[in-house]
């Protein structure tokens, strides 16, 4: 009978190996080839030594929500693994930039002048490299939840650039929990292409499949290839 350990390793490679077919056939179903769909494995909450499985397991790229939990296990990790890529996916607060800008390759989360304006003086005042950047867009105009209003979208993408000097690879968006999501990828899909603007970040553990077809080239994937979380 194999080990606590060996059964996790089997069990961590196998869903990470369907999460991966499943996007590959989703995303030709949709007329595209699914190795343009960049995979994020969600680690929030989850220890080291279970992401180390999916590391092991082949996994690239990683997502984070909050900075000071990635501060506590990434660097270690990148050290050891330094062709991860991290991914910041929860609301950045102006005075966590500076660590953010240090430890991750990719923001999620863009959604406000303050902030734009925040990574553009750290980048011209201390050289700090700015990583790729996703506009998040409120699509259902939640009061609770972040992002850019979709009437706000466009003035705030020429502003990244014209102003800030920023370069917007696209747009991301988490739709609400009791609507139809392909008519928030719908939407998001076409504010990006009015802006030309190709990078969509969207889908999650139970819609992922559906963001890969519509379009999607970054997902966000968390319980399906970590398992349900028992801690």
């Amino acid at each position: 009978m194999p080990s606590t350990n060996e059964s996790s390793e089997i069990n961590t490679a196998e869903r990470l190996a369907l999460v991966k077919s499943n996007v590959m056939t989703a995303a030709s179903a949709g007329g595209r080839d699914g190795n343009d769909v960049t995979l994020v494995a969600v680690s929030k909450t989850q220890p080291a030594e279970a992401i180390v499985r999916v590391i092991e397991a082949g996994q690239v790229d990683f997502g984070e929500n909050r900075v000071q939990e990635a501060k506590e296990k990434w660097p270690a990790l990148k050290e050891q693994y330094p062709h991860i890529r991290l991914h910041l996916l929860g609301n950045l607060q102006s005075n966590k930039l500076r660590d953010a800008l240090a430890l991750f390759d990719v923001f999620h989360t863009l959604d406000r002048p303050k902030l734009a304006a925040a990574m553009a003086r750290l980048r011209d005042e201390d050289g700090m490299a700015m990583p790729q950047c996703f506009v998040q867009v409120n699509t259902g105009e939640e009061l609770q939840k972040a992002g850019v209003g979709p009437r706000d979208v466009d003035q705030f993408v020429a502003q990244c650039g014209n102003e800030f000097g920023l370069q917007v690879a696209g747009l991301m968006c988490i739709p609400p929990n009791d609507e139809d999501a392909a008519l928030h990828f719908a939407f998001l899909a076409k504010l990006a292409r009015r802006n030309g603007l190709s990078g969509l970040s969207m889908g999650m553990s139970s819609d992922y499949e559906m963001a890969a077809e519509m379009g999607a080239t970054h997902i966000r994937v968390g319980t399906a290839i970590f398992g349900p979380r028992t801690f």
